[in-house]
């Protein structure tokens, strides 16, 4: 009973939160405008890959960000992906040829592979279990502010002032993200120094095979995502929309929302249920977005959207943790995220390939990714089912 009173707001949280608010925004704020700038730069063609490159390193870097994060500490590690952020917002404006910006496309997603796998384990560190839901519900709403604010913020600088100041403040906020977290206490008991061999991926160091099932989940959820942040920009202007942003504030907003219950919900009634409630809900916001004609059938959709996933990430990343080993915390979010990039890469790229600058493809593609989540409702029943045979023997 005194646990469950217990505030799971204290200070080290809250710097958490702030910092991720921060480092959110600064990733976030490019997105809507790096389409047209790739196209400025003659690179119209690989639209595709802006979102798919930073995957890539994310999703590759995340067998190194786990085993650094069990071994050598959560701050340091965070600190290093906060860094990326800081380094490439300067890059930008020097790189600015198309095989640059795709360089720092890949080089950026390391930023991602790195700080969210260790923040995910600071907060199973500082959090009583009974409340991961919660606690992840409430670290993704800021995660998710930032995710609402970068847009808005990027694309009015962007009109305002330029591409190469969007760039600069990017930098600027993830600078503030790193003074943050030097000011966290470290959280893992058992640490090592730097050395050689945290740096030597085996094979049993890449993925963690008790949380698979929250892996082919968020998998086949964020297909759609990769989707979306590929596609929407330029449908977003097709509809006549004048800040590229607006669609994902909305999503954001919604999902910020809908966290406040949506962690508790999780904790009170089960991952499973809620995971298939968010994948349901995603599915109906897909057909509504590919159906929309207009900036308000737009923003429906995206709200929707946001409510969607603002369900099914707090409950997929509890999941996980739920799933895994204490000893190994940071491979098995490691290997969560790495679905998570694959699932956003494999969806911006096979999404961005099919469109092709056709601007009447792009309701097709969103309609086909209803099916992909289709498959995660099959497959979580199929689980569910497995594990009740199981639990009868």
């Amino acid at each position: 009973m005194l646990e469950k009173e217990k505030s799971i707001y204290t200070l080290q949280f809250i710097l958490l939160c702030l910092s991720s608010l921060l480092f959110s925004s600064s990733f976030n704020m490019m997105i809507p405008e790096l389409p047209n700038y790739l196209s400025s730069l003659g690179g119209a063609e690989y639209k595709g890959l802006i979102i798919s490159l930073f995957t890539l390193t994310a999703a590759i870097s995340r067998p190194f960000s786990g085993k650094l994060t069990d071994k050598w500490g959560r701050v340091p590690v965070m600190a290093i992906g906060s860094s990326v952020c800081v380094i490439c917002g300067f890059l930008y404006p020097i790189l600015s040829s198309v095989s640059g910006f795709l360089l720092l496309r890949l080089v950026h997603g390391f930023s991602t592979g790195f700080k969210p796998t260790s923040t995910s384990a600071y907060v199973a560190d500082i959090i009583p279990q009974k409340r991961w839901g919660e606690a992840l519900g409430m670290h993704g709403l800021c995660f998710g502010i930032g995710g609402a604010l970068g847009p808005a913020l990027g694309s009015m600088i962007v009109n305002s002032f330029g591409m190469n100041a969007m760039f600069y403040t990017s930098s600027f906020l993830a600078f503030l993200s790193i003074i943050i977290v030097f000011n966290m206490k470290e959280t893992l008991t058992v640490k090592e120094k730097l050395n050689k061999s945290m740096f030597y991926i085996g094979r049993k160091d890449i993925v963690d095979k008790n949380v698979f099932p929250a892996g082919i989940i968020t998998f086949l959820s964020y297909t759609a995502f990769g989707i979306i942040l590929t596609l929407i920009p330029d449908w977003s202007e097709h509809l006549g929309a004048t800040n590229k942003g607006i669609f994902f504030t909305a999503f954001t907003v919604a999902s910020v929302l809908v966290r406040f219950v949506a962690g508790k919900v999780s904790d009170r009634h089960g991952r499973p249920k809620v995971i298939l409630a968010g994948l349901i809900i995603t599915s109906i916001a897909l057909f509504v977005v590919s159906q929309g004609r207009d900036i308000q059938m737009l923003l429906i959709g995206a709200g929707i959207y946001g409510t969607g996933t603002g369900i099914l990430s707090p409950a997929i990343s509890a999941w996980t943790i739920d799933m895994s080993n204490p000893e190994h915390r940071g491979k098995a979010v490691a290997t969560m995220y790495i679905s998570m990039e694959l699932g956003i890469g494999s969806g911006a790229l096979l999404g961005g390939t099919y469109y092709n600058d056709q601007i009447n493809r792009i309701p097709q593609i969103i309609r086909f990714d209803i099916l992909v989540l289709v498959l995660g409702i099959v497959y979580l029943f199929y689980w569910r089912r497995n594990k009740n045979k199981k639990l009868k023997v």
